[in-house]
């Protein structure tokens, strides 16, 4: 398994690779690796021959006053995770001068998918997603893959980044990945370790609140109001919570909708604090056909 720092070295890694007729995956990460990262790269190798796992926390998608500081960076820990998976050819760990040449405020070109982010975490964290979508496309540059694995916990990130491959071209295959959880239903997150136990005893409401919502919408619940007030019925168990949003969204538009079609996708989600800590969680959502 290689270490590589260099954008320059990751792209000459990359057109050796395809020159030798290898197909390439990317798994992007902020490290901090835990068992959902683990299932991103096990699901990766089923779709190439040429593993590259990222590790790059990236500063511009946090806002000030957000945890870029204190995010939990453990690269020794991550490389003896992959080492001991195994079937990762190398780890692309590039430092905030590579992926960003003279500093943040030099830099002059972002990636913006406009409309897909005035909603949900978009509304409450200004310039994320344009971070997000710049960064995975010089990730995307440097790599070099014929396909990348995200975790749909991130949903809106991931149909972000899907929008965004298609617009601009990239010779890019999108693979999702279904949310990780804890035996009680937890969405297994790095921002896990900040909780405190009661806090962590309580977290399990979030995956209760976007679960309800597609028992009722399975169930051919279509008023996306009272899905909403499920959701928030459910929060409302956690005395901790400090709910941030509990929407129901059209899973390709982002756009907020007041009845559900019988046969097309929704995403319900949540963001909830406890404490500092900033949890999400959500599920893609469909009232049967008929």
């Amino acid at each position: 398994m290689k270490l590589i720092r260099t954008v320059e070295a990751m792209q000459a890694e990359a057109d050796g690779a395809r020159r030798a007729g290898r197909r390439l995956a990317l798994v992007p990460t902020m490290g901090a690796l835990h068992e959902a990262h683990l299932a991103l790269v096990r699901e990766a190798r089923h779709h190439a021959d040429h593993l590259t796992v990222s590790i790059f926390v990236n500063p511009t998608q946090f806002a000030p006053g957000e945890d870029f500081d204190r995010y939990p960076r453990t690269l020794e820990a991550d490389l003896e995770k992959l080492e001991a998976l195994g079937g990762v050819e190398v780890v692309f760990a590039p430092d905030e001068r590579a992926m960003y040449p003279g500093g943040q405020a030099a830099h002059r070109t972002w990636v913006v998918v406009q409309g897909l982010d005035e909603h949900l975490c978009g509304r409450f964290r200004p310039g994320h997603f344009r971070g997000v979508a710049t960064v995975v496309a010089k990730l995307f540059l440097a790599c070099k893959p014929h396909v990348a694995v995200f975790g749909l916990k991130d949903a809106q990130q991931f149909l972000i980044l899907r929008r965004m491959v298609h617009d601009l071209n990239f010779d890019v295959e999108m693979v999702g990945v279904p949310t990780v959880r804890e035996p009680d239903g937890l969405a297994l997150s790095s921002r896990n370790v900040y909780l405190t136990p009661e806090e962590r005893a309580q977290a399990v409401v979030l995956s209760r609140a976007v679960e309800e919502a597609r028992r009722l919408a399975g169930a051919g619940e279509q008023r996306v109001t009272l899905l909403v007030e499920a959701m928030r019925r459910a929060l409302a168990e956690a005395p901790l919570a400090r709910v941030q949003y509990a929407e129901v969204v059209d899973a390709e538009t982002l756009q907020p909708v007041d009845l559900l079609q019988p046969g097309r996708e929704a995403l319900a989600a949540v963001a909830v604090f406890f404490g500092n800590t900033r949890l999400i969680d959500n599920a893609f959502i469909r009232v049967p056909p008929g």
